[in-house]
């Protein structure tokens, strides 16, 4: 009996808590949406930089590749999307997906 209550109690709480991860495709499909235009070959870009070196570029909510890109004369065309918050919203998916194709992950982009 209590050990029936209790698988009925784990099964609920996985079931009902909204999960707070980020997902590696909405990472992929912010990309695709607020980066491609400028970074065109996601595959170069992505194999760029290490797991570490992504994750340190997006620690604090994407802090560092905002200030990246904000202090380039280059991506002026970027800047209201890294100063919006809708990245701030978006950066924990896009530190997934930067990180799962890194050059030392052994993943490789897909076409598209």
């Amino acid at each position: 009996m209590r050990l029936s209550i209790l698988f009925i109690l784990s099964i609920s709480s996985i079931i009902f808590v909204p999960s707070s991860d980020a997902a590696i495709y909405k990472g992929r499909i912010a990309y695709v949406e607020d980066c491609q235009s400028c970074h065109q070959r996601g595959d170069e870009l992505l194999s760029s930089r290490t797991k570490s070196e992504w994750q340190t570029l997006m620690r604090d909510q994407g802090n560092g590749l905002a200030k990246r890109h904000l202090l380039s004369k280059d991506s002026i065309k970027s800047w209201a999307y890294f100063e919006s918050p809708i990245y701030i919203k978006k950066s924990r998916h896009l530190k997934d997906f930067l990180t799962e194709y890194a050059k030392d992950s052994g993943n490789i982009l897909a076409c598209e």
